[in-house]
């Protein structure tokens, strides 16, 4: 910023557009063009004038200028704004994709459990949303548990049931981060949640892959991001097209991926999104008829009250 204002007062005692004495013995020498339109008999005070409202006029730029600065450096340090997208599931009256969600949890599984956790979704919660309960214990069954003690006071490894967690692909963090380079990835289950602007950042992430731009150089091991803050993640570009077979036949393109894993995560962050709509909607039903009810019980009891007369008969 201050160079900036520096750079547009260099400029303006150049042009002879500053308010001092001295600069204007320069602009007179070095642009005689102007002094040429100037009268002898003026006044100091109309020159004076000009240039205050010169260096107005070069405060503003400066100002936009600077703040412009300040705006870019602040979009590689937070990372670039997501835009919004129309998802179907926003609205009031608007549900859950559950084809999407089923996507979603293939995409999951395929793509992103290799490194991210989902340890607070548990199995018998997909029941009923995207799999049947014999689909559900059918993935499960797939998974080993770690549990214990048996009666030798050993622990043992049994198949998956719909009452356990979702399996974490590293026993602990410090494994995670050395399997990663020092990058922890984060559990996944409510992240939708726990990021500005959730469904759109997530969708923006995955598919805002690409070359850094002249000037910017990422190091060994990043990837350039400009929707992530710093604009290098540790985590590649892994959506692409054709890398996941869905069962209904539909186009596994990059972007129709990234948005069913993000549908996907959007209903881990809010499973009964769809369950508390439908009771806010029979609130709001049950609430205008007791009102309806309240003002016409006001109107039965208070309208004889209200409009009765009462005639005074005095005696003399």
């Amino acid at each position: 910023m201050r160079s900036s204002v520096s750079l547009f007062r260099t400029l303006g005692k150049g042009l002879g557009l500053c308010a001092d004495a001295s600069s204007t013995g320069l602009t007179q020498k070095a642009v005689p063009a102007l002094t040429a339109t100037m009268s002898s008999t003026s006044s100091d005070a109309e020159p004076s004038k000009a240039a205050h409202y010169a260096a107005a006029l070069g405060g503003i730029l400066a100002g936009i200028f600077g703040a412009s600065c300040v705006a870019t450096a602040s979009e590689v340090a937070d990372g670039l704004h997501a835009p919004h997208f129309p998802w179907p599931h926003e609205g009031v009256l608007d549900s859950y994709d559950h084809a999407s969600i089923r996507r979603g949890h293939k995409v999951y599984q395929q793509v992103c459990a290799a490194c991210h956790s989902m340890q607070y979704l548990h199995w018998r919660q997909l029941v009923g949303v995207c799999y049947t309960e014999d689909e559900a214990k059918e993935l499960a069954a797939e998974t080993e548990v770690e549990d214990g003690p048996n009666d030798e006071g050993e622990m043992y490894t049994r198949p998956g049931r719909l009452f356990d967690a979702f399996p974490s692909p590293y026993a602990n963090e410090q494994a995670a981060r050395y399997a990663n380079g020092g990058a922890y990835p984060p559990d996944l289950t409510l992240i939708s949640g726990a990021r500005h602007n959730g469904q759109n950042y997530i969708f923006s992430l995955l598919t805002g892959y690409r070359d850094p731009p002249a000037g910017i150089s990422v190091r060994e091991g990043l990837y350039y991001n400009p929707y992530f803050p710093g604009g290098a993640i540790a985590m590649p570009k892994m959506l692409v097209d054709g890398g996941v077979e869905y069962d209904d036949g539909t186009p596994s393109s990059a972007s129709q991926q990234a948005k069913d894993v993000v549908t996907f995560l959007t209903w881990s962050c809010y499973p009964y999104q769809d369950e508390m709509r439908v009771m806010g909607i029979k609130a709001c039903l049950m609430i205008t008829i007791l009102i309806g009810f309240a003002a016409y019980s006001k109107r039965l009891r208070w309208a004889p009250v209200k409009s009765q007369r009462i005639v005074m008969d005095v005696v003399n």
